[in-house]
C-alpha cells in the first residue's frame, strides 16, 4: 500500500509537503518524548516499591511475591510481539499507529490503580492474587503503547544523528519520570501512613502522572508525519525468523536485555538496601535520586559522545562505568561511608543515562537498515520483541531480588510487626544490591563489543529485489501523518 506525504498543522510537519525525507521538528521530538513519562513511571515505580509492598505490607511470602512480579512480565514477553505484529498491520491499514495508544492511554492507569488497591481484609495468598491479576491487566495496557511508541522512533525521520537527539531528549524525559516516580511514590506512600491506605493513594497519584504523560504524547503526534511502509507478508513466525537475520539487533537485544535484568535488580533492592544495610528505611528517597537524577544531568554529554564517537563506543563507556560503581558498592560492604556509597550510586546515575539513550538509539537504526534492505514494515515486530525483553529483564530483575532473599532466609512481615531479620539475610540484600548487577553488567559485555561486527555484516548483505524485479534497495513510501486519516 502506498502513502501520500501530508504536513502536518501548527508549527510544520517533519519534511514539507510533497518532500521524501523526513526531518524532526521541536514539537515532534518534546510530543514523542512525553511518552516516556508514562513508560518511566510504570518501568520505575513497580520495580521499586511492588515487592516490598507484597513482602512488608501483604505479608506474602517471599517466594510467592517472586511469581506475583515475575509471571505477570513474563506474560508481556508473550503479548508484546503479538501487539508488535498487529501494530505494524494496523499502521499499513489506517496509516497510523496512534489507535493502540489511545486504548493503553485508558486502560493502563486503571489497572495501575488496581494493583495497589486491595482490600485491608484480604490475607497474603488473596492479597498476593489480586496484585498478581491486577500487574497481568496493567502488563497487557503497557504493551499496546510500548511496541507502537517504540516503533514510531524509526519512522518519525530518517535521519540516524537526529534519532540521536530524538532519543536523548526522550531518555532525559524519562530520567525525569523514573525520578519523580521513583522519588514521589515512597513519599506520598509514607505521607498516608506507609501501609494500605499510602499504597492506594501513591498508586492513584502515579497513574494520574502516566495518564498526563501518555495523552500529551497522542495529541503532540497527531498530527506529526512518519514513514508508514507496507507490512512484511507472512505470519509472526515468518517475521521473527526474518529479524534474526538481523545481526546488529540480535547482539544490541542481547546486551540491554541483561543489563535490564541488572538495573532492575539494584532497583528492586533498592528499598531493602536502605532498610537493612543502610538501617535508615526513608533513604530510599535519597538512594533513588543519586541513581537516576544524574542521567538527566549528563544527558547532553553523552548526545556529545554519540556524535562525536559514536553510539557504540559510548554505549561500552556507560557500561563500564556502571560495572565500577557497583564494584565499589559490592567490595565495601557494609563498612563504606554515607558520602562513598552515595559517590558510587551517583556514578550508576550517570552511566543510566548512557545505558538507556545508546541501546534506544541504535535500535531505530537496526529498523531502519532492515526496511531499506526489504521496503517492508517490520518496525512493529522488532520493537515487539524489543519491549518483550526489556520486559522481561526488568521484570526478572525484582524477581531475582526475592530469590536471592528467599534463599538467605529472609523473613515476610505484615504491616506494623516488627522482625529481625538473620545475618544471612542482611548478607542476600547486599549481594541482591550489589553482586547481581555487577556480574550482569559484566556478562553483557561481549555483546557489546560485537555489535560494530554485526552492524557492517548486515550492512554487507544483499537488498533484497524491488516489486518490479531489479536489485537495490526498494523505494521507501512517501511519509504520512501517523494520526487518523483525513
Amino acid at each position: 500500500m502506498s502513502s501520500s506525504a501530508l504536513s502536518q498543522g501548527g508549527d510544520g510537519g517533519p519534511g514539507a509537503a510533497g518532500t521524501d525525507e523526513l526531518h524532526l521538528t521541536r514539537r515532534t521530538i518534546v510530543s514523542y518524548a512525553f511518552g516516556s513519562v508514562g513508560t518511566g513511571v510504570f518501568g520505575a515505580v513497580p520495580g521499586l516499591v511492588l515487592a516490598y509492598y507484597l513482602t512488608n505490607t501483604l505479608g506474602v511470602a517471599a517466594g510467592f511475591a517472586a511469581l506475583v512480579v515475575a509471571v505477570p512480565k513474563a506474560w508481556d514477553v508473550v503479548v508484546l510481539p503479538i501487539v508488535g505484529r498487529l501494530s505494524d498491520r494496523s499502521a499499513e491499514r489506517v496509516r497510523s499507529r496512534l489507535p493502540f495508544l489511545r486504548l493503553a492511554g485508558v486502560l493502563l492507569p486503571l489497572a495501575f490503580v488496581l494493583m495497589f488497591a486491595v482490600p485491608p481484609a484480604l490475607g497474603p495468598a488473596l492479597a498476593g492474587a489480586w496484585v498478581f491479576v491486577a500487574f497481568i491487566l496493567a502488563a497487557t495496557a503497557f504493551a499496546l503503547f510500548q511496541v507502537p511508541y517504540i516503533a514510531l522512533a524509526a519512522e518519525l525521520t530518517d535521519d540516524p544523528a537526529e534519532r540521536s537527539t530524538l532519543m536523548a531528549v526522550r531518555v532525559a524525559f524519562l530520567t525525569v519520570a523514573i525520578l519523580m516516580g521513583g522519588a514521589l511514590a515512597p513519599v506520598i506512600r509514607d505521607a498516608f501512613g506507609g501501609t494500605y491506605l499510602g499504597h492506594f493513594v501513591m498508586g492513584v497519584c502515579m497513574a494520574g502522572l502516566m495518564g498526563v504523560g501518555i495523552w500529551l504524547c497522542i495529541i503532540g503526534l497527531s498530527k506529526a508525519r512518519a514513514r508508514i511502509s507496507p507490512a512484511a507478508e507472512g505470519g509472526l513466525l515468518d517475521q521473527f525468523r526474518e529479524v534474526r537475520h538481523s545481526r546488529a539487533f540480535v547482539v544490541l537485544l542481547a546486551a540491554f536485555v541483561i543489563q535490564a535484568l541488572g538495573l532492575s535488580a539494584m532497583l528492586g533492592g533498592t528499598q531493602y538496601y536502605a532498610t537493612y544495610i543502610l538501617e535508615k528505611p526513608t533513604a530510599v528517597t535519597i538512594l533513588f535520586v543519586f541513581l537516576v537524577a544524574p542521567a538527566i544531568v549528563v544527558m547532553p554529554v553523552w548526545n556529545w559522545v554519540a556524535h562525536r564517537f559514536g553510539k557504540e563506543h559510548g554505549y561500552l563507556v556507560a557500561t563500564l562505568m556502571f560495572l565500577a560503581g557497583t564494584l565499589v558498592l559490592l567490595f565495601g560492604g557494609r563498612t563504606l561511608s554515607l558520602p562513598i556509597i552515595y559517590a558510587a550510586i551517583a556514578l550508576c546515575g550517570m552511566a543510566y543515562g548512557g545505558l538507556q539513550m545508546f541501546p534506544l538509539a541504535m535500535l531505530p537504526d537496526c529498523i531502519a537498515a532492515d526496511t531499506a534492505r526489504s521496503g517492508h514494515a517490520r518496525a512493529g515486530v522488532f520493537t515487539g520483541l524489543w519491549a518483550a525483553g526489556e520486559t522481561l529483564g526488568f521484570a526478572l530483575g525484582p524477581g531475582l531480588v526475592l530469590v536471592v532473599l528467599a534463599f538467605s532466609g529472609f523473613i515476610s512481615s505484615r504491616a506494623d510487626e516488627l522482625v529481625v531479620q538473620p545475618d544471612s539475610a542482611i548478607t542476600g540484600v547486599l549481594m541482591a544490591f550489589t553482586a547481581v548487577p555487577a556480574v550482569l553488567i559484566t556478562i553483557s559485555l561481549p555483546f557489546i563489543l560485537r555489535y560494530s561486527r554485526a552492524s557492517a555484516a548486515d550492512a554487507a548483505r544483499v537488498p533484497l529485489p524491488t516489486a518490479a524485479g531489479s536489485s537495490g534497495a526498494p523505494t521507501p513510501p512517501a511519509p504520512t501523518t501517523p494520526g487518523d486519516p483525513s
